[in-house]
This record gives C-alpha cells, structure tokens and sequence, in this order.
C-alpha cells in the first residue's frame, strides 16, 4: 500500500503433500509437484473468472523456476522475476553454472524456459542475468517485451552493529572481534568455500585469525579438506544463524570473503557491504555488478590473490576505510523505494505520490 496499490500474496495450497515430512524427494516430492503444477493453476483459472481481476488487476510471479504459471495469467497484465538462469544453463549444459541436472529436472528446467521466455515483462536482478537470459531466447527480446533489470532490494534491515553490542555473540562462538574472516551461504560447490582454508595456509604467519562459515552445515568434502590442512581449530560453523547474529557476524569480521563460481545476484555481498564489512569477491560477474567498485575482485581458483586481497586490508587501514565508505554508498542503489519504483515502471503504473 505504499504507493497507494493493494497487494494480495497468492500461492499453492498444500492439499495432495499435507502430511508429508519433506517435499524435497521421494513421494512428498511428487504429490509436491501435483499441488504445484496441476492443483494451483486449476484455482488460478478459477480465481480468474471473477470479473474483479478482468481489467484492472496486474500479476507478478515472483520467481522465475514459477513461469508455467504465466500460461494462465492474462499475458498483457502479468510480469516474473527473474532471479538467476543458473539451473536451466545447467540443465542445458553449460559448466559455468555449476549446477548439473538430473534427467527429470532437464526437462522441468526446459519446461520453465520456454514458458519464461514468453512474458512480456521481466524483471532480471541482474545486468548478467538479463544477458543470459536474452542469449537463451533463440529470438532474442521482441519490441512488445520489457524486460528491465530491477535490483534486489534489502529484505531486513542491515547495519553495523557495535562491538559491545556484539560481544555476547561472539562468546557463544568462540570468536573475536575482528578476528576472522567470513563466509556466508551453502555448501554447494559454486559456493567455493573451499578456497578460504587454502587462504589460512597461504597466510601463514602473517595472520592467525579464524574462518566463520555462516549458513549451511561445513560438508564432508570440506571438512576432510580442513583436517587435512591441520586447521580444524580455526574454522567456525554457525549454521542457520538468525538475523542479530549474522549482522554481528557481518559487522565483526576482518573481511567478507565471496568466492562464488557462479551467481543470479549475489545478496551476501551487499549486506556485507551495509554492515560495515570489507569485501573480497570473485571477479566473476555478477559480483562486480552487484558490489559497484566498493569490494576488490580476483580470480576465485586463486586462493593467493584472495590472500594479497585480505593482506592489503590489513595492513592498508586507510584504503580499508575507503572501501567501507564505498560499500555504504554502494547499498543506497538497493532501497526498497527504488525497487518499487521500478516494478510500477515494469508495468506502466503511475504512483500517487
């Protein structure tokens, strides 16, 4: 209602899955997808008949892995997010998008593809992902389609927090303030989380701090990495951390370190940035995209760069400094304002500011 526009939150019901422990595999996946791809669409069809929808209402499916659902939305009025096209260029065999597909999940990542690129309206998160996206569309972007780039804005708020404000954290960790370097995200390989134990040995003397692992659980791959560097006592997990603790974690670290192989957007980067955090990303994009000249950027199979990167934080305070300042300005370009701006743009909408 910020703009003066209601919003109603439509989603699939749980009817066929009720009861199941997962719908990540096994039969919960399957009576998942029943709910999903053949129940909600039915009560979409229905919804729609209602003459309140007919004209003035518009429809915005908010990830694109939901484009089927555009088949039965009025296509003149309705719109989809785009977040990333990593798993339909995995599906379809790109290796750079580290993300290899079964044979059932070809053919739904084929399935979503073709459905997606028939909206009129897309809004891409990303400079990178509107390009991948207009070269998987054999035509290219016809002239009655709008498709923008429209920024992930902040979806909680992020700030430095103070170091007396996050010293009871630490404690329950283990950590000290300004001691560690961080990483936040999963386990999956495009995540590259390998390369920040390589770092720890790569410092050697010049640095004795610890590595923070936010998010998903350290896997088995990586920890027989970790034993087998004898760095075990330096590595902490914080998995499945809450928001005050992930701005503390933010806030407190040496540097937040982005190895990423392969991303849409690449949120940890700017909540880094927000809270106060140095940044060291990989110089693939989006990450240079998203970070806007305020993180320093290296080849993310080179744990040393990533270690000059981290030295010159340390012993440059000055450019530090600058680089944080970077960060803050850099965040102003992901307001929820400028968002929605760009959404009722997407759509010809004028606001009744």
């Amino acid at each position: 209602m910020r703009k003066g526009f209601k919003v109603t939150l439509w989603k699939p019901i749980i009817f066929f899955a009720k009861g199941q422990h997962t719908t990540n595999h096994g039969l919960g996946k399957w009576l998942g997808y029943i709910d999903k791809w053949i129940l909600f669409p039915l009560i979409l069809r229905l919804r729609l008949l209602k003459s309140k929808y007919r004209k003035h209402t518009y429809f915005h499916v908010c990830d694109h892995s939901n484009s089927p659902y555009l088949a039965v939305l009025p296509q003149k009025r309705s719109g989809i997010t785009c977040h990333d096209v990593l798993a339909i260029r995995g599906a379809l065999g790109y290796e750079d998008a580290y993300c290899p597909a079964s044979k059932t999940g070809i053919y739904l990542q084929k399935w979503i593809l073709n459905n997606l690129i028939k909206a009129k309206r897309i809004a891409c998160v990303s400079q990178l992902t509107l390009n991948q996206l207009t070269e998987l569309a054999d035509d290219g972007i016809d002239s009655y389609k709008k498709w923008k780039v429209v920024y992930n804005s902040f979806n909680a708020h992020f700030h430095p927090m103070t170091a007396a404000q996050r010293t009871s954290i630490f404690q329950q960790y283990g950590l000290e303030d300004s001691n560690y370097i961080l990483h936040v995200g999963s386990s999956l390989p495009r995540k590259n989380r390998k390369i920040l134990a390589d770092m720890i040995v790569h410092l050697g003397e010049k640095w004795k701090g610890k590595i923070c692992y936010a998010g998903q659980p350290i896997d088995i791959a990586l920890q027989i990495h970790i034993d087998k560097l004898g760095i075990a006592d330096r590595v902490v997990p914080v998995v499945k951390p809450s928001h005050e603790v992930l701005v503390a974690l933010y806030s407190g670290c040496t540097a937040f370190i982005f190895p990423s192989f392969s991303e849409g957007f690449g949120w940890p980067v700017i909540e880094a940035q927000a809270c106060g955090a140095p940044v060291v990303a990989s110089v693939i994009e989006p990450m240079p995209e998203v970070a806007g000249g305020a993180a320093l950027h290296v080849d993310p199979e080179n744990p040393a760069e990533f270690t000059a990167a981290l030295l010159m934080f340390l012993q440059d305070p000055q450019a530090k400094k600058e680089y944080i300042r970077k960060g803050f300005q850099n965040c102003r370009r992901f307001e929820q304002s400028l968002l929605i701006n760009q959404f009722l743009a997407l759509y010809d909408l004028e606001t009744n500011d």
